[in-house]
């Protein structure tokens, strides 16, 4: 078992309040619609297959997700979304992926960098900082619905890399290609999931000064709860007690 980011910890348990709201099923949609460009059968299209799966994993209505595939391979109108990444610096240093789903693109790149800028970041050039993350399948667990035990067992038996504690839920960490091998044995075990996605993981932690936590803290609740913005990976860790939060 390895550590994580607190701004994992913090991240997924928003998560969890805002599939309450429904914010996590536009997103969703959004990532269906755009995968589904590349051809609306997830036999043949991973990313749309992924996508199903994640949308799955939050008990998407299966007419929901078909409408959304229908919509981007353009039997029905509404497919018109842009993708856009956005890569800089918080307050402190620590670097920040954002991936963004627009119909509006200029809106959008103002709103960001305002958002970046306003908490005290900067945006970089693209490249700058993606390199110091890795794509890997993420599975977010509720700890009331596995022991530890039980789901390293099933985890690392269907291939997971690790099998990492984030206080209120359990992190299966995973190579991309192992995604669907491992979500189904989950499946299989009955245990239901928070989410189920390929994420940028990164490679190594930055911990932040303590008298820059509360503004990083700021920036990522701002960038996250844009409508537009599908995830936000961050670096980021920092000191509990010394930040006082």
């Amino acid at each position: 078992m390895s550590g994580h980011s607190k701004w994992a910890t913090i991240k997924h348990k928003k998560g969890a309040l805002d599939a309450k709201r429904g914010k996590i099923f536009t997103r969703l949609i959004k990532e269906i619609v755009i995968a589904a460009r590349a051809g609306g059968n997830p036999d043949a299209n991973s990313r749309l297959r992924t996508a199903i799966t994640a949308a799955k994993a939050v008990s998407m209505p299966a007419e929901n997700i078909k409408r959304a595939i229908m919509r981007g391979t353009g039997e029905i109108e509404g497919g018109q979304i842009d993708e856009i990444t956005f890569e800089g610096y918080g307050p402190g240093g620590a670097a920040v992926l954002v991936y963004c789903a627009t119909d509006n693109r200029n809106r959008t790149v103002s709103e960001l960098r305002h958002a970046f800028a306003k908490n005290g970041g900067n945006l970089g050039e693209q490249g700058s900082v993606a390199w110091m993350f890795v794509r890997k399948s993420q599975i977010i667990i509720e700890k009331d619905k596995a022991g530890e035990d039980q789901l390293m067992e099933i985890a690392l038996d269907a291939g997971a890399d690790d099998v990492r504690d984030l206080g209120d839920s359990w992190e299966v960490i995973s190579a991309p290609e192992l995604h669907g091998a491992v979500v189904e044995a989950i499946q299989k075990a009955k245990i239901p999931t928070v989410s189920a996605e390929l994420a940028m993981i990164p490679k190594n932690l930055m911990t932040v000064d303590a008298k820059h936590v509360a503004g990083m803290l700021r920036m990522l609740e701002a960038l996250e709860d844009h409508d537009d913005v599908q995830n936000v990976y961050s670096n980021f860790d920092y000191d509990e007690e010394a930040a006082g939060v």
